[in-house]
């Protein structure tokens, strides 16, 4: 079974966890390290073989549009990640729209790819914000990995659907993937990627991981390029919460990253949902 494997390209200074401490304003006064940070990774999954979906933030685009590119031309698939890593459930319906749309034609611009799949900064579509499906069906997005079916102080929806599903909106639909978690003891484990991929140990994670694709589903797994940069500035003003979640094990995640790449079977995210769409939604013909 394939699983989808994702990459959110972001900087270590534009995390949710930092948006009290690091304003959008100060980014630049910030060591800029997304680029080779990404790099690394690419390396990694040119090494494994491995084809995957970046979901690619509209403000890295612009200052560093050859890597755009170079995703592109490594075969990867490009993705939005919007303009601004800003929380969805923090805009306006129009905000939004215009956060989405503006990235849309800036990454494919660049890349020469049809962009049709969003990832919220933060996971942050929620209950808080029920326009922001039938936004993105608007706006030309068929997929969308932004809805995580947890309890979490940023994000989440705990009574969210765990599995592909298709979402039904005024304009059309949309197919959401949500992360990867487990049932344990009536509650939603997460286990797809992050902090998370960083937190438990990598058999920990394996095994969950196989309990997915033992049950007939595909996961989706996600990481960013700040998890391989355990040398990274420290961002010494935020919450002590906050800097836990950020620099747990970061020595740790590219050998556990080629562990997993090795492991399980991983395309990019695109791939598993037509499959998805092409075996699950479409009706059968006539007289079968």
């Amino acid at each position: 079974m394939q699983n989808a494997f994702t990459i959110d390209v972001e900087d270590y200074f534009q995390v949710g966890a930092f948006v009290r401490t690091i304003p959008v304003s100060d980014w630049d006064k910030w060591e800029f390290r997304a680029e080779a940070n990404t790099e690394k990774i690419l390396q990694i999954l040119d090494e494994t073989g491995v084809k995957g979906t970046f979901f690619i933030l509209g403000w890295i685009a612009e200052k560093v549009p050859q890597l755009v590119k170079r995703i592109a031309a490594c075969g990867h698939t490009v993705a939005s990640h919007g303009l601004w890593h800003q929380l969805v459930y923090t805009q306006s319906e129009a905000e939004f729209r215009e956060d989405v749309s503006a990235a849309r034609k800036m990454l494919q611009d660049l890349s020469g790819q049809e962009v049709v799949s969003y990832r919220a900064p933060s996971f942050s579509i929620t209950k808080k914000t029920p326009w922001a499906h039938r936004v993105l069906v608007e706006e030309g997005y068929l997929y969308d990995s932004s809805v995580f079916p947890i309890h979490h102080d940023l994000h989440g929806n705990p009574d969210a659907p765990t599995r592909i599903h298709r979402i039904e909106t005024e304009s059309g639909p949309l197919l959401e993937f949500p992360p990867a978690i487990v049932k344990m003891l009536g509650q939603n484990i997460p286990t797809g990627g992050g902090g998370y991929f960083r937190l438990f140990p990598f058999a920990v994670t394996r095994r969950m991981l196989q309990s997915i694709n033992a049950g007939g589903n595909p996961f989706v797994f996600y990481l960013h390029p700040w998890e391989v940069d355990p040398d990274q500035p420290r961002v010494h003003g935020a919450p002590l919460k906050s800097r836990f979640r950020h620099y747990l094990n970061l020595k740790r995640t590219a050998p556990r990253l080629k562990r997993l790449l090795q492991t399980f079977s991983f395309t990019p995210m695109e791939n598993v949902l037509e499959n998805y769409f092409i075996t699950q939604l479409t009706p059968p013909a006539a007289g079968k």
